[in-house]
Formats: C-alpha cells, sequence, structure tokens
C-alpha cells in the first residue's frame, strides 16, 4: 500500500477551485503516482461486485427499458393511435424526446473534441463518461424518428436508398438532413470515444485475471502495446477525430433546429433558431454530465479525479449558456413584436398565457432562473445543490423542446382546427423507456469500461514532466509490479 506524503496529505485539505497567481490548481488531488491513478480507475471494472446501488439501480433501469419494449411493441402492433395525437398536432412527445436527447448528447463531444483543441486541462477528469454519454443519447434519440413514421417497417424509407418503388427520399427536406447528420454524429462520436479508449483498454488487458477478460479487453485493444510509434499514430488520429467533430457539435443541433425553422409556422419560423438550440443543447448536456459525474464519483471512489474543480468549471458553463437561452427567449418575443406579424405575436404571447402556460412558465423558472443560483461559488461548489439544479436544468430543456413543438401546431392559423395535445400512457411510457435505455448502457458502461482516461490524467500529472519536481522518484511506476511498460503511462505528450 502506498503511503501518502505530507504534501499529499494537504491535498486532502485543498480547494482546488482557488486560483492563486503563479500556481495551477491541481487537477488530480492525493496521487503521487501514476500506479494510484491505474489502481483507482481499474479498481471499479475489476471488482468481482459491484457496489449494492449498482445492482439496484440497475434493477431499475432494466425495468424501464422493459416497459420501453413493450410501449413500442403496442405502438408497431396497433398503430400510433395509441399515442395522444391529433389533427393538428401530429407531432408531440415523439420529436419532443428525439430533439432532448440529441441535445444531451451535445456535452461529450464539446467537452472532448472543443476543450481538446483549446488545450484545456481540466476535461481529463470527465471526457470518457462525457463522451459515452453522447453515444448513447444519441441512440436513444435515433428510436424516435424510427418509430415515429407510422408504419415503422418503412423506416429504411428515411435513408436515401432506392427501393423497389423508385422512391427517393426528398432531398430538401431538412427530415432528411437531420438522418445524415445524426448518423454522421453517431459514428464521428463513437470512434473518437473508441480510440481514446484504446491505452486504456490495454491497461486493464494486462491487469485482467480471467482469460475472459484478457481476450475481450485485448481484442479490443487492438495489440496496443504503448510503443512511440503507437502513441504518434494515436495522438495524431485523435486529434483529426477532435477537429472532425468539433463542426458538428455546431451543425447537428443547427440541422435539427431546421426541422422546425425552414417552415412557415408561426413561432417555428425564426432564423435564431440555430445557435440557440445549439447553445440549449450544450446547456442541457453539460447539465446531464453533471447529474451523471455526482452520483458515480461518490459511487465509485473517485472523487480524486473529479474534483471540485472539474464540477465549478461545467457549472459556469451551465450559467453562460443558461444566460444565452434566456437572450434566445427574451429576443423571440422582442421580434414577434417588433415584425408586426399578428400570427407571430400570438404565437408567443399565446406560449405564455394560452393553455399551455404551465410548461412556459416551468420551461423558464428550470432554464432561466435556476442557473443564475450559479453565480454564486458556495452553490457551484455544493454537491448536493448543483445536482438537484442540474435535475431542474433537463426538466426545463425537456418543456422547452414541448412547448415549441406543441403549442405551435396546438394553436395554427385556424382557430376552427384548434386543438389540445393530451398524452397518453404509451406518450409517457415511452419517454420513461428512454431513460431506462440510456441509464442501462450508461451503467455497463461503468462496470466494465475505464470511466477515466487514464492516460490523458496521467499526462497532466506534474509527475509526467521530465523535468519536474519528483519525476525521478515516481515517474517510472506503471502500476505493474514489473519493468515492462505496458500500462501506457508514458510516451503521452
Amino acid at each position: 500500500m502506498t503511503t501518502l506524503t505530507p504534501e499529499s496529505q494537504v491535498g486532502r485539505m485543498v480547494d482546488n477551485t482557488v486560483d492563486r497567481p503563479g500556481e495551477r490548481a491541481p487537477l488530480v488531488l492525493n496521487m503521487d503516482t501514476f500506479t494510484q491513478v491505474t489502481a483507482t480507475v481499474c479498481r471499479v471494472s475489476e471488482a468481482e461486485k459491484a457496489p449494492l446501488a449498482w445492482y439496484i439501480a440497475f434493477a431499475g433501469s432494466l425495468g424501464l427499458l422493459g416497459l420501453l419494449g413493450i410501449c413500442i411493441g403496442y405502438l408497431i402492433v396497433t398503430g400510433v393511435g395509441v399515442w395522444g395525437l391529433n389533427n393538428p398536432v401530429m407531432w408531440a412527445y415523439d420529436i419532443t424526446n428525439f430533439v432532448f436527447w440529441v441535445g444531451i448528447g451535445h456535452a461529450g463531444t464539446l467537452i472532448s473534441a472543443i476543450l481538446f483543441l483549446f488545450r484545456q486541462k481540466w476535461r481529463t477528469g470527465i471526457n470518457r463518461f462525457a463522451e459515452a454519454m453522447t453515444i448513447f443519447a444519441v441512440i436513444c434519440a435515433g428510436t424516435f424518428p424510427g418509430i415515429h413514421v407510422g408504419r415503422v417497417w418503412f423506416a429504411y424509407w428515411l435513408f436515401p436508398i432506392p427501393n423497389q418503388m423508385e422512391m427517393w427520399p426528398q432531398f430538401r427536406s431538412p427530415l432528411l438532413w437531420d438522418v445524415f447528420a445524426v448518423s454522421t454524429y453517431f459514428t464521428v462520436s463513437l470512434l473518437f470515444w473508441y480510440t481514446g479508449m484504446v491505452p486504456d483498454l490495454a491497461t486493464l488487458r494486462d491487469r485482467a485475471k480471467g482469460k475472459v477478460q484478457q481476450l475481450a479487453y485485448g481484442l479490443f485493444a487492438l495489440g496496443w502495446r504503448g510503443s512511440n510509434r503507437h502513441w504518434h499514430r494515436y495522438e495524431r488520429a485523435y486529434l483529426l477525430l477532435a477537429a472532425l467533430s468539433t463542426p458538428l457539435v455546431l451543425s447537428v443541433h443547427s440541422v435539427v433546429s431546421f426541422d422546425f425553422a425552414t417552415s412557415q409556422l408561426p413561432g417555428w419560423h425564426t432564423t435564431i433558431f440555430p445557435p440557440y438550440f445549439v447553445a440549449g443543447a450544450i446547456f442541457s448536456g453539460f447539465a446531464m454530465v453533471v447529474t451523471l459525474a455526482v452520483p458515480a464519483r461518490e459511487l465509485f471512489g473517485l472523487k480524486d479525479l473529479i474534483t471540485l474543480r472539474h464540477l465549478d468549471n461545467m457549472n459556469k458553463v451551465i450559467l453562460v449558456t443558461g444566460c444565452m437561452v434566456g437572450y434566445a427567449y427574451a429576443m423571440e418575443f422582442f421580434i414577434a413584436w417588433y415584425s408586426g406579424a399578428m400570427y407571430e405575436k400570438f404565437a408567443f404571447i399565446n406560449r405564455a398565457f394560452g393553455q399551455y402556460w404551465w410548461a412556459y412558465w416551468i420551461m423558464v423558472s428550470c432554464n432561466v432562473i435556476t442557473p443564475q443560483l450559479f453565480w454564486f461559488k458556495r452553490i457551484r461548489t455544493s454537491i448536493p445543490i448543483m445536482f438537484v439544479l442540474s435535475i431542474f436544468v433537463n426538466v426545463g430543456m425537456w418543456f422547452e423542446r414541448f412547448v415549441i413543438i406543441v403549442t405551435s401546431l396546438a394553436n395554427d392559423f385556424l382557430p376552427t382546427s384548434w386543438d389540445l395535445f393530451t398524452p397518453t400512457w404509451v406518450d409517457i411510457g415511452t419517454m420513461v423507456g428512454a431513460f431506462g435505455l440510456f441509464f442501462t448502457l450508461f451503467l455497463l458502461f461503468c462496470r466494465f469500461l475505464p470511466m477515466i482516461a487514464m492516460a490523458e490524467v496521467k499526462a497532466i500529472m506534474p509527475q509526467a514532466d521530465p523535468h519536474g519536481a519528483g519525476a525521478g522518484k515516481h515517474g517510472h511506476d506503471h502500476g505493474h509490479g514489473h519493468d515492462k511498460p505496458r500500462d501506457g503511462a508514458h510516451g503521452h505528450h
């Protein structure tokens, strides 16, 4: 067992959210050697049994996933009449959930790609499970376009492939742009996530006790040996994927917003939608990362790697993007009034004071008022408060999509065709079940894969600097008990 040095014991009491002139706040606390990082991260995957809370959460997630299967099966057998859709409200919970889940997936790529390109070292503690969250959120999002078309067995018509009727999708339709944008985003995000994990999978392969684990981790580690050539290829590929991912962060939710912005419907036909949707997506995505990080660091003992500074920085991003979203809400009302278009003016007054007023004010309370509390450092660094506020933000962002979609459709140009939307149990079951799918995948990831990018965390530690203090003492400890550098701890940067 490694004994802590006096410096690291002091680290237990250090508030690493404080910025002191002339010195960088530590991003890894109470760890003097690379061995400690490896042991802390690998302990979760190598344990024979997960914590009891993991089993309880996994059982609950599987139950919700089963509910999703029942609802989708019932929908396919019976038809979309089981949802509460009517004429004119042809879209409701289905597209609301689609836009919500695509938005959740934005923080992962932003944390990984954009912060990587800007050399923000604080990303290393949270980037791995933020990327995983992206993958799982896009999987959840992808289920909804497939099932909302009514005749699910013709879902392949979404793709631009010729079929027996020689029908092609309408290339001028933003719904087809969605297919391209979301599938590209998913593919690049998956490659980015997997590429970054290869060195850590090799570490798990080398430490594995059982044959099955060795085979599984070895298969996905792609023969990684941590050689100089491997690191060179890895870093080049990682940089290229980060550069590819960055424009996708901006383009994907812009394309999703075109589903609405290119129509002629009051409340939708507005040029502010692309930047406003991107800001909202990053806002909800970061809130979901906080929602997941707080219990994960507690449950799996990762507080020294996901520190208060990481959470504080994410809360600052939530505050900034929350202000952007609030500004967008205000601008929508201003432009509706300034344009002099009576339909636009009615659409926004109706949102705030019509039959869906309750949804609108839940949205404003959660998305505009709640994040303002993060101006106060005491709240930004309080674990219970930030956890509750992050959940409020996600509730508010779900209601934002609901308000945009349903209020504009329910009250269109002809009052004679107005109708109210009321969700059925299948609507609610499908929405809740999607969370079951998300959390099932996320819990499996936490249990069997490295939640934190070990190689990247080691690269930002002082011991990684060959000229830094302590390099001679601790710099060559690979965490394996032998001299062969199988861990991949070095060579990075």
